[in-house]
């Protein structure tokens, strides 16, 4: 009776290290899909229309019906949580996203703005007492049965936030940084290699190409991207660029999806917009969807109005084995 109820009051996802990686399994619908929103760089009070963003993802949420959110990082401006009972949790995250679709689980990454303030607090399993929908490791694995979400931590990557002195980072479990690096890429690659999921998709708070501020993440192109070409990953989600947008890889099929538009936007730096790689780019506010079955997966785009701005889609075949 103790274990059913210690499974029940887990949300009825299952965590297991067969990898390395911590693996939430959460179960798709009786109908075969799976429906998400991601949405990134976000946590504002509210401000810079982070409610506004809110209350059409809530819209959008219930006329999905969706799973899940995803968080591509930068969760608590302007410098993360100070610590566990930081009101900004609360009035950032639990009273912004009230709407009712949005009472699912939200799986989160860290993004560069969470490591300037107490990172093991927004680890913190106590979060989730106080909003039980809040889970944030720095790397882990969703599994939905015929797909894959592989959760990276890529703040630590950046070489620039160990030499900058502008700001301060919480490095706590992460030095030496070539040790850490190099274990979440070898956790990753070991994941991905293990993985018989139809779909793989790989989420990190930083870039991998981007004609926003930010731009490309040269850490990531070289040491990031050939593992995911390896591996056949079908999706590179992430924020950072406080924008929208969708870059296809030259070099396989791999599609860069930013979703970094969750609160202050309209930067208006950007560059490359004529390459030939760019398929879709918004500077404002906005959020995106993702609907997913065995043989389809489905990308959209909505500004802050709920207007649909850039629609994607792929199939693919099920091989059936034969005996």
């Amino acid at each position: 009776m103790v274990l059913l109820l210690v499974i029940l009051a887990s949300f009825l996802i299952i965590c297991s290290r067969a990898t390395g990686l911590e693996k939430f399994d959460h179960p798709i619908k009786v109908n075969g899909n799976f429906r998400f929103l991601v949405v990134g760089d976000w946590g504002r009070k509210g401000d810079y229309n982070q409610s506004a963003v809110a209350l059409q993802m809530g819209k959008i949420g219930e006329e999905l019906d969706i799973d899940f959110v995803v968080s591509t990082g930068d969760n608590f401006y302007t410098n993360g949580l100070t610590g566990e009972d930081d009101p900004n949790f609360l009035e950032s995250f639990t009273n912004v996203y009230k709407a009712k679709s949005l009472q699912n689980q939200w799986y989160t990454v860290l993004g560069n703005h969470d490591y300037r303030g107490d990172v093991m607090a927004q680890l913190s399993p106590y979060l989730r007492k106080i909003d039980s929908r809040w889970i944030c490791l720095r790397s882990f694995i969703i599994n939905a049965e015929f797909a894959e979400i592989f959760m990276v931590d890529t703040t630590p990557f950046v070489k620039e936030y160990f030499v900058e002195t502008e700001h301060t980072y919480d490095w706590r479990n992460v030095m030496p940084q070539k040790t850490y690096t190099e274990n979440v890429l070898k956790e990753l690659e070991n994941a991905l290699s293990e993985s018989r999921a139809k779909w793989k998709i790989v989420v990190g708070h930083h870039a991998i190409r981007s004609v926003g501020h930010h731009g490309d993440t040269n850490e990531l192109v070289e040491r990031l991207l050939p593992i995911l070409r390896a591996y056949d990953v079908d999706l590179y989600m992430n924020g950072h660029d406080h924008c929208l947008e969708h870059i296809s890889d030259t070099e396989s099929p791999i599609q860069f999806l930013t979703s970094g538009a969750g609160s202050k936007a309209w930067r208006g730096d950007v560059k490359g917009l004529n390459r030939e790689d760019m398929k879709f780019f918004y500077d404002g506010q906005g959020f995106m969807s993702v609907q997913m079955t065995p043989t389809h997966v489905e990308i959209e785009y909505y500004d802050v109005f709920g207007k649909v701005l850039h629609k994607w889609s792929r199939s693919k075949q099920l091989h059936h084995i034969v005996i």
